[in-house]
């Protein structure tokens, strides 16, 4: 990971040795390395929760040490032990009294406090048990001070995301079981049938057979794909690409699926050399998918367009590829939802993977997918790369 850049943010406190070292693996992205010494100083609250704690905590000290020599004198002085005559203590009586006032509140205070803490987060410690069990659907109320209200907030959020990821995990082993099903369906039966004499085993039925086994190691790959993907497995391979003769290759590769759909490839690329820092056999993936999507969308003698150009921005210069088709388009309700997994309009033909695998190769590259797209005016899907 490289060492986050220190130029716009106040020196690091730390020895120089300390900021030389590398931030551990564990340590946010975001977050700069090594931290300032006083990171935990939020605006508007200089002292922290652990700070005043620990001024009560003098503060009782203090009161039960003043409380302690009063008594132990007035023991010794019952004892005769010494003679403080009672006159020298009237003077200082009002103080006392103040004193010990002052003493009976801060121990209201303090229970009352104390109480304020202590009620959130026996709350905290009982939702934490029912999180453990795998209730994620557990929620607790932010209440109490600022800093037992943060932990909360912190806790409801952590739960969320527990929520929210055994939800797609259910949904995957859902989606994943109902793809598999399909083909493994049609195998069996079709060979089941062959066995009983029902089909001939001749190569038509074969043929299908094939490539239903041949759909499943698709569907296979595709989802070792998205399981690197979604963990940070994702291996690339990058090297010195340009990306107009990679476009060409993989339209070269579709002129026969092209031709049979009676659908015509237009390339729209820029003159001059492009080479891109890229993993070329992922991008050909992705490349490959949105040309398969297109030509399977596009009208008999439509019209698919693929395009290669520059554009700059703030954050610098980057390769512009997007992919037209003449097709149906996709309804405004689906369109957020294309590059989710499995999932598919009511006219899908896919096992909806194709899309979410191609946006997670091209954000492990560092880019951006997106799509747009009108009823009955063809959708277009673009991505780019920083070069």
């Amino acid at each position: 990971m490289p060492r986050p850049d220190f130029s716009q943010q106040d020196p690091p406190d730390w020895p120089m040795h300390f900021r030389n070292r590398q931030p551990p693996r564990w340590w946010p992205e975001n977050e700069p390395w090594p931290p300032s010494r006083h990171h935990w100083r939020r605006k508007g609250r200089p002292f922290p929760f652990f700070r005043r704690l620990g001024c009560l905590f003098a503060g009782f000290s203090f009161l039960g040490l003043t409380v302690f020599v009063s008594i132990f004198i007035a023991v010794i002085n019952g004892l005769g032990i010494i003679h403080i005559p009672i006159g020298m203590f009237r003077g200082v009586l009002p103080f006392a009294g103040i004193f010990l006032g002052l003493m009976i509140a801060m121990v209201v205070l303090a229970g009352s406090n104390l109480r304020r803490m202590s009620v959130p987060l026996d709350d905290l410690l009982a939702a934490s048990n029912r999180v453990a069990e795998g209730d994620y659907s557990t929620r607790v109320e932010e209440k109490g001070p600022p800093e037992v209200r943060s932990l909360t907030e912190a806790f409801n959020s952590m739960a969320s995301r527990l929520e929210a990821s055994d939800q797609q995990r259910r949904a995957l082993l859902a989606d994943i079981s109902h793809e598999l099903r399909t083909p493994l369906t049609i195998i069996q039966g079709n060979l089941e049938g062959v066995l009983d004499g029902l089909y001939p085993a001749d190569p038509t039925r074969l043929r299908s057979i094939l490539e239903e086994t041949q759909l499943l190691s698709r569907l296979i790959d595709d989802l070792r794909t998205l399981a690197q993907a979604e963990s940070g497995a994702l291996r690339l391979i990058r090297e010195p690409t340009d990306l107009a003769v990679l476009i060409r290759g993989i339209t070269k590769d579709y002129e026969s699926q092209a031709d049979a759909a009676g659908v015509r490839v237009e390339l729209s690329l820029t003159e001059r050399e492009l080479l891109v820092d890229v993993d070329p056999e992922r991008i050909r993936q992705v490349i490959s998918n949105l040309l398969n999507n297109a030509l399977r969308y596009s009208t008999r003698n439509g019209l698919v367009s693929i395009s290669l150009s520059e554009a700059m921005d703030a954050s610098g210069k980057h390769a512009l590829v997007s992919v037209t088709d003449n097709g149906p388009g996709i309804a405004g309700e689906d369109l957020p939802h294309i590059f989710d997994r499995f999932y598919k309009s009511n006219d899908s033909h896919g096992m909806g993977l194709g899309l979410s695998i191609a946006k997670y190769i091209v954000e492990a590259h560092g880019g951006e997918i997106k799509a747009s797209s009108k009823a009955g005016q063809g959708t277009t899907i673009s991505f780019s790369l920083a070069y």
